[in-house]
């Protein structure tokens, strides 16, 4: 059954001939009798008594009338709602970001968000990078905010923030005066870093390895970058963190010194690949392209 038989269907009713309705609907009148004929045979009934001269409908014709307009009318609904949806997206996006980006860049991302998109709730979950990265994979969270790289095979990636890597030592520390640093020079200090489910604990501990050829020494790891930064400013160690993560810091207590060619700290958008994006975090996804490249 088709919709277009339907509504030549209808039509006929409404004009109350098949002269009238083929005029009327700009078809020719055995295009219109053929198919009525067809949706006959396709609901194998008759939808108009042929025994007289005056255009009657049967009791299956009024009925297919009846439910034949609810049919077109749910249909025109839906095209209407579709439309709205795609100019006007509405609904929840989980969206998993790790505690440090959290604190960097989800405040500014929902209140800008919101300012133009206020039908649209984000959901904040945070995690660790790899944890962030399951979480999508298995579509519990519908957009990740993550250290790069992440497998290109699993996800489309849309790159978003890149930030030099910076030593943070408190102010009583013997580097906290140096105008800038390698990492050789940091090969016997105690490292204070995120847990192992963090992308930046393993980035950290690959560049002291690949490029300055020690083994750090880990005193301390935790889940929170504020206790790292406290327990660097109670001089129980150093550590290595974005640069813009200063702007949340005690400068008082604490001190950023540049290290020379520096770890790149870069970050990816990642959705699902191969899933469907609603129109809300396709809205998401535009957003940050445009916000933050």
């Amino acid at each position: 059954m088709e919709l277009t038989e339907l509504r030549h269907f209808i039509a006929v009713v409404n004009y109350g001939s098949f002269t009238k309705a083929a005029t009327n609907i700009y078809v020719s009148q055995p295009t219109l009798s053929r198919s009525i004929k067809k949706l006959e045979q396709k609901l194998k009934v008759e939808l108009f008594e042929r025994s007289t001269r005056k255009l009657i409908l049967t009791d299956t014709g009024l009925l297919v009338y009846e439910q034949a307009n609810k049919i077109l009318a749910a249909t025109s609904e839906l095209y209407t709602l579709l439309d709205d949806l795609m100019n006007i997206p509405s609904g929840e996006i989980k969206i998993g970001v790790p505690p440090l980006i959290g604190t960097l860049f989800f405040p500014r991302i929902a209140v800008n968000f919101d300012r133009v998109n206020p039908t649209i709730s984000l959901k904040l979950i945070e995690h660790g990078a790899k944890k962030i990265e399951y979480l999508v994979e298995d579509g519990q969270v519908d957009v990740g905010i993550v250290v790069l790289p992440v497998n290109n095979s699993k996800f489309n990636i849309l790159p978003f923030i890149q930030d030099e890597f910076m030593l943070f030592t408190s102010k009583k520390h013997s580097l906290a005066n140096k105008k800038i640093v390698q990492l050789q020079d940091l090969e016997n200090e105690n490292f204070i870093l995120f847990t192992r489910e963090f992308s930046l604990h393993w980035l950290v501990i690959n560049q002291c390895e690949t490029v300055a050829g020690f083994n750090p020494t880990i005193s301390y790891q935790s889940s929170q970058w504020d206790l790292i930064t406290e327990l660097v400013a109670a001089q129980l160690g150093i550590t290595l963190l974005p640069k813009s993560i200063y702007s949340k810091m005690d400068k008082n207590e604490i001190s950023m010194i540049p290290i020379e060619s520096p770890p790149l700290w870069e970050l990816g958008v990642i959705t699902k690949k191969e899933s469907y994006l609603s129109f809300a975090v396709r809205s998401l996804i535009r957003y940050l392209s445009e916000e933050f490249q």
